[in-house]
C-alpha cells in the first residue's frame, strides 16, 4: 500500500533553454537554492544518480519535498488515502464506464489475478494506479525513488526537512483525478499500461540527461492536451502554491535543495519558467 500511495503522489516528470542534468541552481543575489526534478520510482539500474544531486545535496543547509515522505508511510495516512480514493456516496465505478471500458479494465484486473468486484467501490485514479505499480513490480521497476533516496539520507545525516504541501492536500489532489471523465481516463490508463517498458525507458534517458523538451513532448503535452482538468489539479494549481515558499527562500541567505516531479518543472506553468519570469538566474548544472 505504501507503493501504491507514493506513486499516485508522484507526477512522474520547456524549453531548449534549460538542458545536461535534471538539477538547476537558482540565485537572488547572493542568496541560492537547488530545484531538482525527480522521478518518484526507479530500478535497481538507475543507481547511482546523476552526480549533479549529490553536488547540490553537499552544498545545501536544508531538503524541502513536495511532503511528509515518514507521513505517507503512516497508518493514519493509509487509510486517509484509502477514505479518499473509495467512493462515500454510494457510487460504483461501472456506473462511470462503457460496456467497452469496462470489459477491458476486467480482462486486465484478471490477468493480474484481481477480481473486478475489489475495484468497483474506488474512484478511476485509484484503479488505474494500482495497476500501474503492478505493472511496475512486475518489470521490476517499483523501487524507492529519487525523493526516497535523499530523504532517507538527510535523516541520516541530521539535515533539517521540509515540505511545500501537506499529505493530505495531495491525497486531496489525487482523489479529483479523472472524475468527470472516467471512462477516457481508464481507457488512456489501460492503454499507457501496454507501454509502460518503452515509456519508462525514454523518460529516464532524457531525465538523466536532463532533457526536459523531451520530457514535455512525451509526458507533458499529451496529458494536457487529453486532460487539462487533471493538468489544471495536479500540476498547475499545486505549482501555483508553491511559488511563494521558493521566493521566500530565495530571500534567505539558507540555501534549500527543493526535490519535486520532474512535471513540475517543465511548460509555461513549470517552476522553471514562473523562475525565470521574475527574474531570478537559472543554471543547469552539468
Amino acid at each position: 500500500m505504501q507503493k501504491l500511495l507514493k506513486v499516485a503522489l508522484g507526477c512522474l516528470l520547456s524549453t531548449s533553454l534549460f538542458a545536461s542534468s535534471p538539477v538547476w541552481k537558482v540565485t537572488h543575489g547572493e542568496n541560492t537554492l537547488y530545484l531538482a526534478g525527480t522521478i518518484h520510482v526507479l530500478s535497481r539500474s538507475d543507481y547511482p544518480l546523476p552526480e549533479a544531486f549529490d553536488l547540490a545535496y553537499s552544498k545545501s543547509k536544508r531538503l524541502v519535498f513536495e511532503t511528509d515522505i515518514d507521513q505517507i508511510k503512516s497508518p493514519e495516512m493509509q487509510r486517509y488515502f484509502l477514505s479518499k480514493m473509495a467512493y462515500q456516496d454510494g457510487h460504483r465505478l461501472n456506473q462511470f464506464l462503457s460496456a467497452e471500458t469496462f470489459q477491458a479494465l476486467e480482462d486486465k484486473l484478471q490477468a493480474q489475478g484481481i477480481p473486478i468486484q475489489n475495484m468497483m467501490g474506488f474512484k478511476p485514479g485509484f484503479v488505474g494506479t494500482t495497476l500501474t505499480v503492478l505493472e511496475l513490480q512486475r518489470l521490476g521497476m517499483a523501487e524507492d525513488g529519487v525523493d526516497d533516496f535523499f530523504f532517507q539520507k538527510a535523516k541520516t545525516n541530521g539535515k533539517p526537512i521540509g515540505q511545500l504541501e501537506t499529505v493530505e492536500s495531495q491525497i486531496d489532489f489525487i482523489s479529483q483525478m479523472g472524475v468527470g471523465n472516467e471512462d477516457a481516463l481508464i481507457r488512456h490508463m489501460l492503454d499507457e499500461i501496454n507501454q509502460i517498458p518503452q515509456l519508462m525507458a525514454a523518460t529516464k534517458t532524457a531525465w538523466r540527461k536532463g532533457e526536459l523538451s523531451s520530457l514535455e513532448e512525451v509526458l507533458l503535452t499529451p496529458l494536457v492536451e487529453e486532460y487539462p482538468d487533471v493538468y489544471q489539479t495536479l500540476l498547475v494549481n499545486r505549482n501555483n502554491l508553491w511559488m511563494p515558499q521558493l521566493y521566500r527562500m530565495l530571500d534567505t541567505p539558507e540555501t534549500e535543495f527543493v526535490l519535486v516531479g520532474a512535471l513540475h518543472l517543465i511548460g509555461k506553468d513549470g517552476l522553471l519558467e514562473q523562475l525565470q519570469a521574475k527574474g531570478y538566474h537559472l543554471e543547469q548544472l552539468r
